[in-house]
């Protein structure tokens, strides 16, 4: 089977993409990440890709602090596209993608929210559970739509918050889960196995 073209942004440290490039390289997942960009020219995530010899370009956002100018929204998409992409993961990058680019992969843009959706949208999610005082927690992987973690939910893995637990130790327990089951919805989209249903994902039979 040829390999799904992944490109991935991200905005800092680059965990979740070193774990899909990890799981890439030892053949868990029938894609190859194609090409990293990321609107931070100091992103962690950058130096990460060069340990796996991928292809990292930081792109300048344009003025904006929540979303990409739309000349910057071009530049991604034209980079992607030069690429070949044929899934967008988005892997910590602290940006809103409008129209354009939504328009320009239509439901081929997956996203990991550390926080059992719809429960607790937008930033800070794991503080916002642990601060709410909620009994489980979790992470979900979702497509992207117009609004903020809104899109149709792929996979949601749930993580139970301990007495002793703090925000930093649930937040780290919650990204074990992460690194998980980014890839596994990865795989699910490589192998055609994911239908969407109005909001319903359906996970389609081998």
């Amino acid at each position: 089977m040829k390999p799904l073209i992944l490109g991935v942004l991200a905005s800092g440290r680059g965990s979740n993409f070193e774990a899909i490039a990890k799981n890439c390289a030892e053949g868990k997942i029938d894609a190859r990440i194609a090409i990293l960009l990321s609107d931070n020219p100091n992103a962690k995530a950058l130096e990460r890709a060069k340990v796996y010899g991928i292809e990292a370009r930081y792109v300048d956002p344009g003025p904006y602090k929540t979303k990409l100018s739309p000349e910057a929204e071009e530049e991604y998409v034209r980079i992607l596209k030069e690429h070949g992409v044929e899934l967008v993961c988005l892997a910590g990058f602290m940006r809103i993608l409008k129209s354009h680019f939504l328009r320009s992969f239509p439901y081929r843009i997956m996203n990991i929210h550390p926080a059992l959706l719809p429960a607790f949208p937008g930033l800070h999610a794991q503080k916002q559970a642990f601060d709410y005082g909620v009994k489980v927690s979790g992470c979900t992987v979702h497509f992207v739509d117009e609004g903020i973690d809104t899109g149709p939910i792929i996979i949601q893995r749930a993580v139970p918050v301990l007495e002793d637990d703090t925000a930093e130790t649930l937040a780290a327990r919650i990204l074990a889960e992460e690194h998980k089951i980014y890839s596994e919805a990865i795989q699910l989209f490589a192998e055609g196995r994911l239908k969407i249903e109005g909001r319903k994902v359906r996970v389609l039979p081998k």
